[in-house]
């Protein structure tokens, strides 16, 4: 409002319009001036003045609202029209040529319910008196309610243009993530609702409270015609955003509510959304009224708990607060805690690979993912601490977008000139060096590493690969042959002739330990045994390649030196280096964005997978202009859904998610503090014998006795077990299948490190 009414002015013209003699306190408030206005025989009342931005047609709806409700069940707690000297319930006042609007209604007393303390008296009383309220305007219809309106939660997504405004990366993420499942869950869903006039409102300095009671409901300036259950969504946003169990809580006014109004159970089945809805509305208007550089604190005051609330309200799993509010309508439950998988198991069994194992004693049904949680069907939430291709987290909004932008315009093959090809070309080679500048896509790190040795054969004309023991590259029919993982255990056909393991570097119970300063350059030097005898034998080495820090051989870091005495080996004979990138890359070890700057190399190739595409199958080679040209021999290389627009577009979005939500960074401080908790836990639990990684690879060894290194199976099995069913998903990885391995979605912080620790030390406690 530009014209600012002194008290003195609203004195004067509270006698002039309602022949009133009162004493006047200015009030804070949204977008209207607000005053107190008290006569001397103690009768309070509010003034209201809306500048000319307010349309007359709205002002007269709020007017006409109250006076319907004047005489129901809830017309004592709500303010009743002052009429002026004229009969009118708006008065019209001329100010140098401008317009105003005043409106005088009864003050209410009490106190707003963000001061008190959240009681379930409350919840339940809240439930039943909006309840009420809504039953009594079943019939009541006001044209100027039907507007467009960024706070009906209907226009939610509307939300989603002031995301940017929101400095916090997490924070913007989780708002992104809500919005993302109204547009896919909510929105659909809403034309099939009951519609209604609401007060759109009911926030927790809107509702008073005397005692026990609910003493008032004020400001219907939020008032729209919409979905009947957003006027309930909204009480609930506010009911929870002090409570100590928020779910709990909103039961309670939903029972009450539908005691007195009966709900449906589609509408009961999108309230943990519609709650969702409103805090993201909220938080995005605050965002962008900092941005717009506001001082007025009311534009703010929801903002903390909202985000608070948000944090919380991502770790109930949707299903459960479902159930919990179908359960508090009498509605048939959604979920049976004691079902069994019998059924689903037998067709798996009947019509799948006997040979494609389940995680788990109890197997899991996940039905949803969002960021580092997943739900299962019974209504528990895990934190995932090991689904490393979810790189930036399970359903990220900014990677979702992308892709479905893309396949809903177009899908095809690179036959035909496409821009997000070289786009997402020209993005991945300018986090490589220089002399990596040769892009081939693929649809996974399997193909990825069997085209990457392809290449090499071509290049050198030798057959001879040499890989670390223990190594694991993929599932084709070269990876399995690159694979001592798989080709040396149950099942395995044995080391092929053309393959040679060089010594896992482990500085744990290997050969040369964390003592040993020059263990780097040993190990390599086995490497060099094998080229030597190679050569004695009259052959070649086409390529050596190596994860840069070693998944399925134990979660293990290389040693200080190795990468660059074993690079140089290979090169002196002839052959060329691959990294394999496929665990590690995109910024997962936190010091670096790429596993091999950690050795302070550069391969001739270097092999993409998982991370890339955030799940997506989506993988890499990235090569020198050299070996490119010798793989150009006149055989074509096409792949058909290799570097497709939806995989190109998915790739970008997620190195642009990398960027601008510093995750790299963020894998390096929480990695480290992560590592520095579990230093903490071995100290007091003998049974951890060693922790490694680098930021978000993490490995924890577990033994039986630090002397021997006995591995301590079945024991890690247990703990494994234990921590999934306080809901956290573990892994076991390592040569002798005994170090915890703990690679999160990059989205993982240090709240859920915190947990991850309090709960481990428990498990280990009860060991």
């Amino acid at each position: 409002m530009s014209y600012t009414f002194s008290a003195t002015q609203v004195k004067e013209l509270m006698q002039q319009h309602f022949n009133l003699a009162v004493s006047v306190k200015e009030l804070t408030g949204y977008d209207e001036a607000n005053f107190l206005v008290r006569e001397d025989n103690g009768n309070a009342y509010i003034c209201k003045i809306a500048d000319a931005s307010h349309q007359v047609a709205f002002l007269d709806a709020q007017v006409k609202i109250l006076e319907h409700l004047a005489a129901s069940a809830v017309g004592k707690q709500l303010q009743q029209v002052v009429k002026n000297t004229r009969g009118e319930g708006i008065t019209r006042i001329e100010i140098d040529g401008d317009l105003y609007h005043l409106r005088v209604l009864t003050w209410l007393e009490g106190e707003p319910m963000a001061t008190v303390p959240p009681a379930t008296a409350l919840n339940t009383a809240l439930g039943e008196f909006l309840g009420k309220m809504d039953a009594a305007l079943a019939g009541f219809s006001h044209p100027a309610m039907h507007r467009h309106y960024a706070w009906d939660l209907a226009q939610a997504a509307i939300a989603g243009q002031q995301l940017v405004h929101i400095k916090d990366p997490e924070h913007r993420r989780l708002a992104g993530y809500f919005l993302l499942q109204f547009d896919t869950v909510v929105a659909p869903a809403l034309p099939q609702l009951r519609k209604a006039y609401i007060h759109n409102d009911a926030n927790d300095y809107n509702i008073l409270i005397r005692q026990t009671e609910i003493s008032g409901l004020i400001d219907f300036g939020d008032m729209v015609y919409t979905q009947l259950v957003n006027n309930l969504a909204i009480a609930c946003t506010y009911v929870m955003l002090s409570a100590k169990d928020p779910l709990a809580a909103a039961v309670e006014t939903v029972a009450a509510y539908h005691a007195v109004y009966p709900l449906t159970v589609a509408e009961t089945d999108l309230l943990y959304y519609l709650v969702a809805a409103r805090l993201c509305i909220s938080v995005t208007t605050s965002a962008a009224q900092a941005a717009a550089g506001s001082d007025n604190a009311y534009h703010f005051v929801t903002e903390a708990p909202a985000w608070q609330l948000l944090s919380h309200l991502i770790t109930i799993n949707p299903l459960a607060a479902q159930d919990a509010f179908r359960r508090a309508c009498g509605f048939t439950p959604l979920i049976n805690a004691e079902a069994d998988y019998a059924g689903l198991l037998a067709d798996r069994k009947a019509h799948i690979g006997r040979n494609l194992s389940i995680s788990y004693q109890e197997p899991l049904k996940i039905v949803r993912g969002a960021l580092q949680y997943l739900y299962d069907d019974k209504g528990r939430t895990f934190i995932d601490c090991v689904n490393n291709p979810s790189h930036v987290g399970h359903c990220h909004p900014t990677v979702v977008r992308a892709m479905q932008q893309q396949i809903a315009t177009l899908n095809t093959n690179t036959r035909y000139l496409h821009d997000h090809l070289v786009d997402y070309a020209n993005s991945l080679i300018s986090t490589l060096p220089p002399s990596l500048e040769v892009c081939y896509f693929t649809n996974s790190g399997s193909e990825a590493n069997d085209l990457a040795i392809r290449m090499s054969r071509h290049y050198t004309q030798q057959q001879d690969v040499i890989v670390l023991d223990h190594a694991y590259h993929g599932t084709s029919t070269v990876a399995m042959q690159l694979s001592p993982y798989k080709f040396d255990g149950k099942g395995g056909f044995g080391q092929p002739a053309h393959t040679h393991k060089a010594l896992n570097p482990d500085q744990y119970r290997g050969a040369y330990r964390y003592d040993d300063a020059q263990a780097g350059p040993r190990y390599a030097a086995d490497v060099q045994d094998i080229i030597s005898r190679l050569q004695a034998n009259g052959k070649g080495v086409a390529a050596y390649i190596c994860e840069t820090l070693l998944g399925v051989g134990g979660q293990i870091p290389l040693p200080p030196g190795y990468l660059q005495e074993a690079y140089a080996a290979v090169r002196a004979a002839g052959g060329l280096c691959i990294a394999d990138e496929v665990q590690v890359g995109f910024g997962r070890v936190g010091d670096a964005f790429w596993g091999f700057e950690l050795q302070g190399v550069t391969p001739d190739i270097v092999v993409m997978g998982k991370p890339i595409g955030n799940g997506h199958p989506l993988a890499a080679v990235v090569t020198t202009r050299a070996v490119a040209d010798a793989f150009n021999n006149g055989m074509e290389y096409f792949n058909t859904f290799g570097g497709n627009p939806v995989s190109m577009a998915t790739g970008l979005a997620v190195l642009q998610v990398i960027r601008e939500e510093g995750l790299q960074e963020h894998a390096r401080v929480t990695g480290n503090y992560f590592m520095e908790g579990l230093r903490k836990l071995k100290a007091k639990h003998a049974i951890i014998g060693d922790v490694r990684g680098h930021g978000f690879f993490i490995g924890a060894e577990l033994v039986r006795d630090r002397e021997t290194l006995e591995p301590a199976v079945p024991e890690i099995d247990v703990i494994v077990e234990a921590m999934k069913q306080r809901g956290f998903l573990l892994s076991t990885d390592g040569p002798l299948h005994n170090v915890l391995k703990i690679k999160p979605p990059m989205v993982f912080n240090k709240a859920n490190t915190d947990a991850l620790l309090h709960h481990l030390d428990a498990v280990l406690d009860s060991l």
